[in-house]
């Protein structure tokens, strides 16, 4: 007999970005296990991004529950579609170019929606959940988060009910880096502190995405951690052929702080410095860009070799990472990020396309990528080797011989990672 296990998540398609392929991936492997999943999220939810092309790989054995949810944002655009839409996409701009109504929403968001815009959907939620999971005899419910509101869910319902419970972090709450720009006040600051120690100490099982989120949660709770990374599910059958041209391509998005300006400075000089690059060249960014990245790319005179070509489906970015010829990863420089894994690192990790990675030292993507041969990786100090780098990339572009070697990627994979979550179920 299959165990149940609800999930409760804030983005399932037709949503798309990272946030939603995780949790679509556990969904899909786990009747495998002999684990049916049954899916609670909103009814007529705002989300930032709509990806159509994920409803395909919704099972119809899935059962599905929605509940309408009230979502400030909606309100927020009336005020300023623009504001609003870059605010709930996770693309905050530097503080001094914010407008009075983006400086006035963050306020807002961050003093008044704690700990986040879903907040009002906890308790309807709660409400509507815990006569179903009495009907049905769940034993396990998971809450996944952002939106860490969620989490409030599972500990009222662990409350009330004491189920069993596991709570995913895809990214931390208090130390994530967006968090220091919501212009918190100290009670603010305290309270988001409060729910996030709650949280952590009162669910049955931890999940993380990262070693070093797992030793961020260590210093806080003595419940049980565990680390399941995202990973890769290729559905594509047959590869597209590479691009003609020496393309680098960032697939995702591009917010104001992941701006390595010696990688624009590196890319400017061996356009002066190399004809063939030069002639070869194509910068392609895919997804959303911030505007400050795009002036200082521009300003390396870049801007006759950069396509901004927007976002694209899933299916699509998958396609465009096996059509590259370097696949771009950049993270902002700061400790906070450390424990950051693009969902994307998995994807390009298997296109058979060298990464050219950017980061901060010591980081979880660091580790990775060095320890299954997919790429380079770089700190943000400016020096010869990156541009290096580059050059020997290009070389091997023009002799046709520009694939990668990578080793231990099976770990990665969606179905092995799916069976290590069944198992703490």
């Amino acid at each position: 007999m299959h165990k149940k296990a609800l999930i409760i998540t804030y983005y399932w398609p037709p949503a798309g970005g990272p946030g939603v392929q995780r949790w679509l991936k556990f969904v899909k492997y786990l009747p495998d296990y002999n684990i049916q999943p049954i899916v609670y999220c909103p009814k007529n939810p705002s989300y930032p991004i709509v990806d159509e092309s994920l409803t395909k790989e919704l099972s119809k054995d899935i059962v599905v529950l929605k509940q309408p949810i009230k979502e400030p944002y909606k309100l927020a655009r009336l005020f300023s579609k623009k504001a609003a839409s870059t605010i709930s996409s996770g693309v905050i701009p530097k503080e001094k170019k914010q407008s009075v109504i983006e400086k006035v929403m963050l306020f807002v968001r961050g003093n008044f929606f704690i700990p986040d815009a879903r907040k009002n959907w906890v308790k309807p939620s709660v409400d509507f959940l815990t006569d179903y999971i009495q009907k049905e005899n769940i034993e396990t419910i998971i809450t996944t988060g952002p939106p860490h509101s969620l989490h409030l869910i599972g500990l009222q319902l662990k409350q009330k009910l004491d189920v069993k419970w596991i709570a995913d972090f895809r990214d931390p709450w208090t130390t994530i880096g967006y968090h220091k720009k919501l212009k918190l006040t100290k009670a603010s600051q305290l309270k988001h502190q409060d729910l996030e120690l709650k949280v952590l100490n009162s669910a049955d099982q931890l999940i993380v995405t990262s070693e070093n989120t797992k030793r961020e949660f260590e210093f806080k709770t003595n419940q049980p951690i565990a680390v399941i990374t995202n990973g890769y599910d290729t559905t594509i059958s047959e590869k597209p052929k590479k691009d003609s041209k020496f393309t680098i391509a960032h697939i995702g998005s591009l917010l104001s702080e992941r701006n390595p300006k010696h990688l624009w400075e590196a890319l400017s000089e061996l356009i002066n410095e190399n004809e063939a690059f030069k002639a070869d060249f194509e910068l392609n960014l895919i997804g959303v860009v911030s505007d400050d990245v795009l002036q200082e790319i521009y300003s390396h005179n870049l801007k006759d070799y950069t396509n901004v070509v927007g976002y694209v489906s899933h299916d699509d970015a998958i396609k465009a990472q096996m059509q590259s010829q370097v696949l771009l990863l950049i993270e902002i420089d700061s400790e906070d990020t450390k424990a950051i894994i693009p969902g994307k690192l998995f994807e390009y990790m298997i296109s058979n396309t060298p990464i050219l990675a950017i980061g901060p030292k010591d980081s979880d993507v660091e580790r990775i990528i060095k320890s299954t041969n997919t790429g380079a990786y770089f700190f943000y100090e400016a020096n010869n080797t990156l541009k290096s780098q580059i050059l020997t990339y290009f070389n091997a572009y023009k002799e046709n011989t520009l694939v990668t070697q990578p080793i231990g990627l099976k770990p990665y994979s969606r179905k092995e990672l799916t069976k290590t979550l069944s198992e703490l179920i």
